[in-house]
């Protein structure tokens, strides 16, 4: 019986947050090929340290001190992702999940996004064109395809 209560909590947990292991973009564990979340707040993307990791619903985080991985403990909500770290333009142009280039991002209204920066044109420029549109679009098909 305890077993099933602590599976329950376990997935309601999970289910509030809206980012479980499955829907963020991680490669063998490790997200955003370690770059610091909470340097992107501060307008660069720095790769982190193995040395200051943090693991959060099952992924690790990583930072470039000790000080940025305290930050992000004490509120991952904040620095995490939108689309769990797949690319925005690409979430609201189709829905589909696509890799992104970690140094390629923005921060839109305190929001973290990330965008695909392979081919001739990094999504990022296409996304400043429409960027409203896509926002929204972006929001609606995150809802349906990370089951939130």
């Amino acid at each position: 019986m305890k077993t099933w209560l602590v599976l329950i909590a376990l997935f309601g947990a999970l289910a509030l947050n809206g980012q479980d292991s499955a829907t963020i973009n991680q490669k063998d564990g490790l997200a955003l090929e370690g770059y610091d979340l909470v340097s992107y707040f501060r307008g660069t993307a720095i790769r982190g340290s193995p040395e200051w990791e943090a693991s959060h619903q099952g992924i690790a985080y990583r930072f470039t001190s000790e000080r940025n991985l305290h930050l992000f403990q004490a509120d991952p909500d904040r620095y995490l992702p939108a689309y769990g770290g797949w690319c925005a333009y690409a979430m609201g142009k189709s829905g589909n999940r696509v890799p992104v280039d970690p140094q390629i991002f923005k921060l839109v209204g305190g929001r973290l996004l990330l965008f695909n920066g392979s081919g001739l044109t990094n999504a990022l420029k296409k996304w400043n064109k429409q960027e409203d549109k896509l926002l929204r679009m972006a929001d609606a098909n995150w809802d349906k395809t990370s089951g939130n």
